[in-house]
């Protein structure tokens, strides 16, 4: 059995191709268009699957696709209409790009590899079986934790085998990803992009906010899950991760791009 599985349209595009329970083929679109971060599909990624792999589309049996966008954009359209008139302006930025590719994902997908069997699986499924199936074991914990899938933003669960069973799950807003997301733009870097930066400037700081950190962003509980205080941020409604009231508590603005790196940040990295 081939199977193809497809990453589009949001960052780091990508193809990979698996026979029989073993990597065959695996590049990100970036390698071939030289854009870094391509969110493009990755038709040329594609090409080359194919070519190395010596095979046509007649000889795939499944094309995957990472999440299910019907219903990420259900969650779009609840957060929308939960948090309204907030975030019109992000709402209508979003739209565009969904009228034009992500809600006819399965009919691009069939134009470009010339495949009728498509398969939807959800974000965090995705990432727990790039996890599980090529490790070493035969059975294991999984935990998953991303800024957000289409509602997920934190699994845990039990793979066994062949199968992976989600046992529990943190949603949006609540994120761990989308908080460390929120410090990387602060800091000045880009999200998506960046969080590696923030990490490598940890070392170079204190960690003197960390009691604001819990006492005012994040609410831990005795069982491990958390929620955020959503009035210091802005990443489900507006255009930025943060708003006036974070830079408040860190008494600075987010650091512009290009510009000195402040204590602050080096601070809140650590």
């Amino acid at each position: 059995m081939i199977v193809l599985g497809i990453s589009a349209f949001y960052h780091d595009s990508a193809v990979a191709v698996i026979r029989d329970g073993r990597i065959l083929f695996a590049a990100q679109e970036e390698r071939f268009t030289r854009k870094k971060h391509d969110p493009s599909f990755p038709a040329q990624a594609l090409a080359e699957a194919f070519r190395y792999c010596g095979i046509t589309a007649s000889d795939v049996d499944y094309v995957v696709f990472y999440e299910k966008p019907f219903l990420k954009f259900e969650r779009l359209l609840s957060t929308y209409v939960q948090f309204a008139p907030r975030g019109l302006r992000s709402f209508l930025q979003a739209m565009p790009v969904w009228f034009k590719e992500k809600l006819f994902i399965k009919q691009i997908i069939g134009d470009q590899t010339k495949s009728g069997k498509i398969l939807f699986t959800k974000h965090h499924e995705s990432h727990a079986a790039s996890a599980f199936f090529p490790s070493p074991f035969k059975e294991a914990a999984v935990i998953t934790l991303d800024g957000v899938g289409e509602w997920d933003t934190l699994t845990i669960g039990k793979g066994s085998g062949n199968k992976i069973d989600i046992n529990k799950t943190i949603g949006f807003p609540n994120s761990l990803g989308l908080l460390y997301s929120a410090f990387t733009y602060f800091t000045g870097f880009r999200v998506n992009s960046g969080e590696y930066k923030l990490m490598g400037l940890a070392p170079y700081g204190e960690p003197k906010y960390v009691n604001e950190i819990y006492d005012n962003l994040v609410d831990v509980k005795p069982d491990g899950s958390f929620r955020l205080n959503l009035d210091y941020f802005n990443y489900h409604v507006g255009l930025t991760m943060t708003n006036r009231r974070f830079n408040k508590l860190f008494a600075a603005p987010p650091r512009k791009r290009e510009t000195p790196i402040r204590r602050v940040d080096m601070d809140l990295a650590a």
